[in-house]
């Protein structure tokens, strides 16, 4: 159901590219405005693993680099490879006492699971394997890539916007059976924020597929619910200093609030995913 649900929402993404930019900037606007957005997320598909590790001062673990956190979520963490059929990712720490994780990487074989300190503190090994389960399963259901594709038809949509601002958009005369100029300035208003909309429900989307891969794989969802009461918990009480463009990385985002924020949230509520979990028992 989830994948469905992201394919249809690719697809509307993609209709609003196609039907808005045609309107708003022609087609030799919406071609320029997508290889920009191209560009753009090339260079993010590829380079947004080591800016993310590195905007976060992230530890490498292993056996040799700090064994003791190794000697933790090490084994559990290939236990659940094993189980999932993917390849050995590597493992790193943040230095940060607000409990939090995430996952980055363009594919299973390159692939990176970051835990920040804050967790391994405030967690037992069931909840953390929960945890590390959930990063796994973005990995397996490659998440990143979804996020990337619509990422790239979004930032083409927007391109196409301020081009059609920049250039005062297509008039009607400019090609035969072409749309209104109010038609193409009531697009260029709209497109960006139902794009901006459509992007975050299909990231909501497969936060509760990772949640339902850490479920299966790890046995029961007890673990996760029970981690992600306590990261909406901690959350608060130790707030982590994120940067906007990393934000939606992790598997709580470090701040949440209000109506719009939830509207434009790139996770579901917490309380949603653990009634969606309860329902996996």
């Amino acid at each position: 159901m989830n994948s469905l649900k992201t394919v249809f929402l690719l697809g509307l993404l993609s209709s609003i590219l196609l039907v808005g930019g045609r309107a708003i900037a022609g087609e030799q606007g919406l071609i320029l405005g997508l290889v920009l957005a191209l560009v753009m997320n090339f260079a993010s598909y590829f380079f947004s693993e080591k800016i993310a590790l590195s905007m976060y001062q992230a530890q490498p673990v292993s056996p040799s680099e700090n064994p003791h956190i190794w000697a933790r979520i090490g084994p559990m963490t290939q236990e659940l490879c094993r189980r999932m059929e993917l390849p050995m990712p590597r493992l790193w720490v943040i230095p940060e006492h607000s409990p939090n994780a995430f996952a980055t990487g363009r594919n299973p074989q390159h692939s990176s699971v970051a835990v920040t300190a804050g967790i391994l503190e405030l967690m037992d090994d069931r909840e953390v394997a929960g945890v590390i389960a959930h990063e796994l399963g973005h990995v397996k259901n490659r998440d990143i890539l979804v996020s990337s594709i619509a990422a790239m038809i979004g930032a083409a949509i927007s391109s196409v916007a301020h081009l059609g601002f920049f250039f005062g958009g297509r008039h009607s005369d400019d090609e035969e059976g072409g749309s209104s100029p109010v038609a193409a300035i009531l697009m260029m208003m709209v497109a960006p924020i139902a794009a901006m909309v459509i992007q975050m429900a299909i990231s909501r989307t497969r936060e509760f597929g990772a949640d339902a891969a850490a479920a299966k794989y790890t046995g029961s969802p007890d673990g996760l619910m029970s981690a992600l009461r306590k990261l909406e918990t901690w959350k608060e009480r130790i707030p982590m200093e994120a940067s906007p463009a990393t934000a939606h990385m992790f598997i709580i985002p470090p701040s949440i609030g209000g109506f719009l924020a939830g509207l434009f949230s790139t996770h579901p509520r917490t309380e949603d995913r653990i009634a969606a979990l309860s329902r996996l028992r």
